[in-house]
């Protein structure tokens, strides 16, 4: 008999976990980003994503 034991890889798990942990990264990134950011800085990037989507906002 052979008592090989054999391992699964899921490579779709584990694509799974690097997804997951890089939308944590850009969240996190996001959120101390515009924590630190000043108040003119946050605007000034709202006001231009507005205008990139043809968002009215004045």
């Amino acid at each position: 008999m052979n008592n090989q034991t054999t391992t699964l890889s899921h490579p779709i798990a584990s694509t799974q976990i690097g997804v997951a942990a890089l939308v944590f990264l850009m969240g996190a990134v996001l959120i101390f980003g515009t924590g630190f950011a000043s108040p003119q800085a946050l605007h000034d990037a709202a006001h231009d994503s507005r205008h990139a989507m043809s968002f009215p906002c004045h």
